[in-house]
């Protein structure tokens, strides 16, 4: 088992830098317009080729109302007949792009997110999955993992039966802080009861798994409040739980201009919420996956990071990172291969760029040789927190300590600091930098310095 993590508050003022969350390496900030249709139908006849197995990502973006905090890609809309047109086009897109894949490659992933996906009638649901199982080949055993982000105040019984029948086996619910105050200064009056009727229906209707976000930092919130949260969530035992930092940046996600600044906890107050959460979660027995996200130790995630086999996307952590990943919908993103592109996140050229018999792809990126190095590199110490040497240097064939010699002079300053430990053959990222993982991260990124870290949350 792996140790427990260990809170040094010093290393984490030290540390707390901002930086990419690494859902992928290169980051999405470096996809450019060069990549196209062409480079998508290319990756797409070496998938086939190759026949890999799929994960689909499906984005439904929109939402009847807004949540203040919220930097997705959405549509604020009450009219329900906004999704037609939306989903006649991610029809055309489901079939454009099934037809250059082998009906053999199984979808062993699956994932709705937006938005929010039960936005959908009940029937648009039923007729989005039909066309999904018509033109590619999800399993019908329950063995593949398929997802779905959940508001409980866009769910009952009913939407939880119908997921389940339509094959959906594992649901992600939004939850972020139970405190009214926090609440109506984010815009989203949610209570317990709503969030329990739907993890009672799921546990019911034997969903597989259940993850809870929670998000930390919100306008309002204390660290006493938000324990209490905690404890309430820990009461309703999911599998898993995602605790995000609140990053607030008005000037590039307009919704977070609603938030009054001097409502938001100071650094802190916010260090000492994560702090309390660990403590809480750690006592009632879920442990640190890495990058905000727990899990109970019998948890297919838990288990995966024991043996090693814990893998990294666009999805989060995963254990099924060896599968192409297609995504369908408006600010879509595929990996490929070794191609990443990204659908248009403007929802009218998305719809018109379909309505053209073209795929919605707008920009994306194809990875060189160093690039391969790199997140091969960056994936091992952001999943399992160690990295030999050795993997890396057969895999692609370099002397590892020649090829990043320039760096070394940083690592052995973490090392001394105690985030890491640093000899001849080896990182370890030690119980003291594990929450601290993006910074050691950071530094085999060969992008990060050209770029404006101001995009980016921090890594606290």
């Amino acid at each position: 088992m792996l140790d427990a993590i260990r809170w040094d508050t010093d290393l984490i003022r030290r540390y707390d830098l901002a930086g990419p969350r690494y859902t992928s390496y290169p980051t999405a900030v470096q996809f450019n317009s060069q990549v196209g249709t062409f480079d998508l139908f290319h990756a797409l006849r070496e998938s086939r080729k190759a026949l890999r197995p799929l994960s689909l990502y499906v984005h439904v973006p929109f939402c009847a109302n807004i949540c203040y905090y919220c930097a997705c890609n959405k549509v604020i809309t009450k009219d329900r007949g906004r999704a037609l047109p939306y989903l006649q086009r991610l029809e055309q897109e489901i079939q454009l792009i099934s037809c250059h894949l082998d009906p053999n490659q199984k979808v062993e992933q699956l994932h709705f997110g937006g938005g929010t996906p039960t936005f959908l009638s009940h029937d648009e649901l039923r007729q989005l999955m039909a066309q999904l199982r018509k033109h590619f080949n999800l399993l019908d055993d329950d063995s593949g993992d398929y997802g779905i982000e959940i508001d409980p105040r866009e769910a009952d019984w009913s939407t939880m039966g119908l997921l389940r029948e339509l094959g959906f086996n594992r649901v992600s619910i939004g939850l972020q802080d139970l405190d009214p105050a926090v609440q109506r200064a984010v815009n989203r009056l949610q209570s317990l009861e709503e969030t329990r009727a739907v993890i009672e229906a799921a546990r019911t209707l034997q969903f597989r798994s259940i993850n809870i976000d929670l998000i930390y930092g919100l306008p309002k919130q204390t660290a006493e409040s938000f324990a209490r949260t905690v404890d309430e969530v820990i009461n309703l035992q999911p599998d898993r739980l995602s605790v995000f930092n609140y990053a607030h940046l008005p000037e590039r996600f307009m919704p977070q201009r609603r938030i009054n600044s001097s409502d938001l906890p100071a650094p802190a107050e916010k260090l000492n919420m994560l702090q309390r959460t660990i403590e809480q979660l750690t006592a009632a027995g879920y442990r640190y996956i890495g990058m905000d996200h727990f899990a109970l130790p019998d948890d297919e995630l838990a288990i995966a990071q024991e043996e090693s086999t814990l893998q990294r996307n666009f999805q989060g952590y995963t254990t099924h990172g060896h599968c192409d990943l297609i995504g369908l919908g408006v600010s879509a993103i595929s990996q490929i291969g070794d191609l990443y592109c990204q659908n248009s996140s403007d929802l009218s050229q998305y719809q018109n760029t379909l309505a053209s018999a073209q795929p919605g792809t707008s920009r994306g990126l194809l990875c060189n040789q160093d690039d391969r190095l790199r997140r091969a590199v960056i994936q091992q110490l952001i999943c399992t927190f160690s990295l030999a040497f050795v993997q890396i240097e057969l895999a692609f064939n370099i002397d590892f300590r020649g090829y990043f010699n320039e760096l070394w002079p940083q690592l052995q300053a973490m090392a001394e600091d105690g985030l890491i430990e640093l000899d001849s053959e080896k990182i370890v990222v030690l119980p003291a930098g594990r929450l601290l993982v993006r910074s050691v991260c950071m530094v085999f990124d060969a992008y990060l310095e050209q770029q404006n870290r101001q995009r980016f949350s921090r890594v606290i």
